[in-house]
């Protein structure tokens, strides 16, 4: 798999809880902290958003898209001085179909999907994102729009299967919509971003699709195309560290993942990742997580009782 693929997959995405919210004139809400991620897009009207803290709101019309991964609280509105609600109550309060209301006015619409990270490495994925990111591509904002018509379809018409459908389409949206982050966030620095630079992005996908093998700066250099200090440079500036230290960290996770959610022994880990004994693979993991990997799964079990 590809380098995003396997984190969405390490960081078990779970099933998406998706609403459109729908409704017009003066309007108001303010919505509280949370946990996981949250995509929004506007498919009618405009909106304002503004996350507490936040010098600035940002206004948001039609098409207009946004991640938000840091669970800050936020408000959104069509008029500042309208009554505010609370949104959990709003939402709480949806049809069967999945549509919240504002009020009984019309003119404005806007689907959303919030999806909970599990598992240990959730914050691989939501460190790698900043509060809140409005995404601006046009190609795959076209695929988005496509994706978000399908599953309003899907929510109003309650054709059999629809529920499954739904989810699946939400995935695909989310999937969409971190390309078109990364794609973006051309200065920003991270593994998400780093993926849109060609050579960068594919020593990435080499790691991850070997992670147990002794790979070296020359390795990943030769294999990109590019010479050892140029890449070495070039991935410290994109990534924010080594290629090396990005390996070891991949590897911590992986380790984790497989310690709390799949049982593995300690042996199979160390050989999977390549690792020539258990008391090297114990010492790595011990100075990236800050204890042993027995202490760690005895500590992931006694948090599941």
């Amino acid at each position: 798999m590809d380098a995003l693929s396997d984190i969405l997959s390490l960081v078990r995405v779970g099933n998406p809880v998706s609403r459109q919210l729908v409704g017009g004139g003066a309007w108001r809400l303010d919505f509280p902290a949370y946990t996981g991620l949250k995509f929004n897009a506007v498919v009618e009207g405009a909106c304002w958003v503004q996350l507490d803290g936040q010098d600035e709101p940002i206004r948001c019309g039609p098409g207009s898209c946004f991640l938000m991964s840091r669970g800050t609280p936020f408000r959104m509105w069509s008029c500042p001085d309208a009554e505010p609600q609370d949104a959990a109550k709003v939402y709480g309060a949806a049809t069967g179909e999945g549509i919240a209301r504002i009020n009984d006015e019309t003119g404005f619409s806007l689907f959303g999907s919030r999806f909970v990270c599990e598992g240990p490495n959730a914050d691989v994925l939501l460190s790698a994102l900043p509060a809140i990111a409005f995404l601006t591509g046009e190609r795959d904002r076209s695929k988005l729009v496509f994706l978000l018509q399908t599953i309003r379809d899907e929510l109003l018409e309650e054709e059999p299967g629809s529920i499954l459908a739904t989810e699946h389409l939400a995935h695909m949206m989310l999937i969409q919509a971190l390309r078109l982050y990364f794609r973006d966030a051309h200065h920003a620095e991270g593994w998400l971003p780093a993926l849109a630079d060609r050579k960068i992005g594919k020593a990435i996908n080499l790691m991850h699709a070997e992670p147990a093998r002794k790979w070296t700066l020359q390795d990943l250099a030769k294999a990109v195309g590019m010479s050892r200090t140029s890449f070495a440079v070039r991935f410290k500036e994109k990534v924010g560290v080594s290629a090396i230290d990005y390996l070891l960290r991949w590897r911590m996770s992986l380790a984790k993942d497989y310690l709390a959610c799949r049982s593995a022994s300690i042996t199979t880990i160390s050989s999977t990742l390549g690792y020539e004994s258990e008391s090297a693979f114990g010492a790595a993991f011990k100075r990236s997580v800050g204890c042993s990997p027995r202490t760690y799964s005895r500590s992931v079990a006694q948090a599941n009782i």
